[in-house]
């Protein structure tokens, strides 16, 4: 532990400033793709045809495939974890404009599905269903198209807050894995009958450059980047500590770990090999920067996984994937923090600590119903001392224990001027947030992630 609190105001010396440039080239190119698959449509788009029964339902069909399909990509890349984008956007928000788009890729191919049923129904006058199940049976490359697209409604519907909410996150996260064949079996329907490309090499090239970029990007900073970190490090359980009721702390060891480009506030996907939990990777905030060859992760009982964590035994092997997310220091404005956290919340916050510039002023609150839920209390408290900084607790019912405006303004009277980190569950996060504004903090000085999927 004393290894832990020595690191407190050293500069991680692989977290690097995140650069905004990255993610507004990733927007630009974005836009800029879909304007040229859309405007691809056009040389196979004739005046005649369009005048024509049914013609200006293909052609509408054609636009929306083109849109959907782009915008399809799209999505995937940006949960491709891209690590340069990752750093300037963060994955919550990254992960929001992934589920705003969704709804529109479903909605574009269905307008597809239906304008070209339609348009070729009223070509050959027969029945929009009739037409659709001839399509489906003896097109190229149908049956797999509209396999494809059953399986991205799975996910889309899956997707809802409703639905997220009745699910275990490990349902949730098996059926999304379909996406990709979602994707990788609409690929061979729109090369083998899409208009757009039947004798027209350039927008062949196009596409299939598109989707090989994408397919490499995925593949890339999901599954190689993620193997080579993890045999680099070669991660493997030492301890698992109790720090309060349903809290544990996972100490792991293991090589070259002062290498490792994690800066205070970031997160990793953790995926323990062990029988049961080897299948999947769960995102936890690093509780202490790397020291030495250790390692730490704090994590509070809130389902399956995070409960099996106490029954890790030292040896079992760990693989990572990150680090990502943006809230980090390099996020503020000022040289005045304000370190916010409800519950388990407090280890990004206990890592930040770590990796704050000596000069910076700090100071920190602790939020909870009672003292168990005060985690990593000794520990930020001897940190933010070390820095002559402040510590306030409050425990308590919120009745009788309120984090309002007035009484943020008695703890903070200097809030204003201060960048503000904040971090707990989403109910405390709101309030806190609206409070902080109140109380005249600009929205750009306030800092948060949202890890719920």
């Amino acid at each position: 532990m004393e290894a832990e609190l020595q690191t407190a105001g050293r500069r991680s010396l692989a977290g690097p400033r995140p650069r905004k440039l990255f993610a507004r080239l990733f927007a630009v190119l974005a836009v800029f793709g879909l304007f040229v698959s859309v405007a691809l449509v056009a040389p196979v788009t004739k005046a005649a045809e369009i005048v024509a029964p049914g013609g200006a339902l293909i052609a509408v069909g054609r636009v929306a495939a083109m849109a959907g399909t782009y915008l399809m990509l799209v999505t995937l890349l940006l949960i491709a974890r891209i690590p340069a984008v990752e750093r300037a956007v963060g994955q919550d928000k990254l992960v929001k404009l992934h589920r705003r788009l969704g709804p529109w890729v479903l909605a574009l191919i269905g307008v597809h599905v239906v304008a070209v049923a339609l348009g070729y129904a009223q070509q050959v006058k027969t029945g929009a269903l009739h037409e659709l199940g001839v399509m489906i049976t003896t097109f190229p490359g149908m049956v797999m198209a509209a396999a494809g697209f059953g399986l991205l409604l799975m996910a889309g519907l899956t997707s809802y807050r409703y639905a997220r909410r009745k699910m275990r996150y490990e349902t949730w996260w098996a059926v999304h894995l379909y996406t990709y064949l979602a994707v990788a079996l609409s690929f061979a329907h729109q090369l083998w009958t899409g208009a757009p490309f039947l004798g027209h090499p350039a927008a062949r090239a196009w596409w299939i450059g598109v989707w090989a970029l994408t397919a490499g990007t995925v593949l890339t900073y999901r599954w190689v980047v993620p193997l080579e970190v993890s045999l680099r490090h070669r991660l493997t359980v030492h301890a698992v500590q109790e720090e309060a009721p349903g809290v544990v702390s996972v100490v792991m060891r293991g090589r070259r770990l002062d290498r490792l480009p994690v800066a205070g506030g970031q997160f990793l996907h953790w995926r323990f090999l062990r029988r049961g939990m080897w299948w999947q990777a769960h995102p936890y905030s690093v509780s202490a920067l790397p020291s030495g060859n250790e390692i730490r992760i704090t994590v509070k009982d809130l389902g399956d996984h995070s409960e099996s964590l106490r029954r890790l035994t030292p040896g079992t092997r760990v693989a990572i994937e990150g680090p990502y997310g943006a809230f980090t220091h390099h996020a503020r404005h000022t040289d005045r923090v304000l370190l916010a956290a409800a519950g388990v919340g407090a280890t990004p916050v206990r890592a930040m600590l770590d990796d704050l510039p000596r000069h910076v002023d700090v100071v920190a609150i602790l939020r909870g119903s009672s003292e168990h839920d005060l985690v990593l209390r000794a520990e930020i408290d001897q940190l933010v001392a070390a820095r002559g900084g402040r510590l306030h607790e409050v425990v308590g019912p919120r009745s009788e224990a309120p984090l309002d405006a007035p009484a943020l303004n008695r703890l903070v009277p200097d809030i204003a001027q201060r960048d503000v980190f904040v971090c707990g569950p989403g109910g405390f996060m709101r309030s806190f947030i609206d409070a902080a504004l109140t109380l005249g903090v600009p929205r750009a000085r306030i800092h948060h992630e949202d890890f719920a999927f």
